[in-house]
């Protein structure tokens, strides 16, 4: 079997895989799945990531700090990043973005701060940047438009202007379970007028698991339903979906997929 299944984010240092993350982790390049990037968002979940990757051969990583996890950085937190993200498999700074939903959790001016340093550190890096936004459109695009960096935005909420807005940058689209949900009306329009050489297929595993699985832990494999429900949005095959999903992740990440 041919594997397409490219997971271009995930979280498996996350504590919903501490029952069978090895049994999980050994599985999925059996369900299809030829690569994963798993993400850091914090200092644990960046050395989470950094030992995932280098245990399993279709696992890389990426380092950066979660906008959430923004405030009360120790003052060589940089460093810290730039010299995780010279270790081998690393492929990404990320998840890195805005997110002010949560208005307690980090002040905006301290979040638009670390982003923009981590965007930096990922030019001077040559790396891909992965860019969480959640009810951030304005501040991200302003600080994307100025620093122009690679990379994606991941889980995108925006609107088909702002999408087209992004793809101008040179940059990806990240669509995980969200397409598939009943609701779903805007990512479905994004969904159908994305070029298919920008998008990319992902699950933010565990969290935002596909229907039929909503509510559920996600993982890789689950990707499938993501496809086919794009599929249908365009009128292609799942496959195709896929495919072009695994062909843009290895040009962004400078990846040739296992399988």
């Amino acid at each position: 079997m041919k594997r397409l299944i490219f997971d271009s984010h995930a979280h498996y240092d996350d504590k919903a895989f501490d029952a069978d993350r090895e049994e999980l982790l050994q599985r999925l390049p059996e369900q299809g799945v030829c690569n994963v990037v798993s993400m850091g968002a914090d200092y644990d979940g960046c050395r989470g990531a950094l030992e995932l990757a280098s245990r399993y051969s279709y696992l890389y990583a990426a380092v950066g700090i979660h906008p959430e996890n923004a405030a009360g950085l120790p003052e060589d937190y940089l460093s810290q990043i730039e010299e995780w993200s010279s270790a081998p498999k690393v492929v990404a700074i990320g998840e890195i973005g805005l997110d002010y939903h949560y208005e307690d959790m980090a002040p905006r001016e301290v979040q638009r701060k670390v982003f923009e340093d981590q965007i930096l550190l990922a030019k001077r890096r040559n790396l891909p940047i992965v860019v969480h936004d959640r009810e951030a459109h304005g501040d991200t695009m302003e600080i994307l438009q100025r620093h122009r960096p690679r990379g994606v935005v991941h889980c995108f909420s925006g609107s088909v202007e702002m999408m087209r807005e992004v793809v101008r940058l040179g940059m990806y689209i990240g669509f995980g379970g969200v397409v598939t949900f009943k609701n779903a009306r805007v990512a479905v329009e994004v969904a159908r007028e994305i070029p298919l050489d920008r998008l990319l297929t992902e699950t933010d595993a565990p969290y935002l698991a596909p229907e039929p699985f909503r509510g559920k832990r996600c993982d890789s494999s689950m990707i499938r339903y993501v496809a086919q429900r794009i599929a249908e949005i365009r009128g292609i095959t799942a496959e195709e979906v896929l495919a072009a999903g695994r062909r843009n992740a290895e040009v962004l990440f400078d990846i040739i997929a296992e399988g």
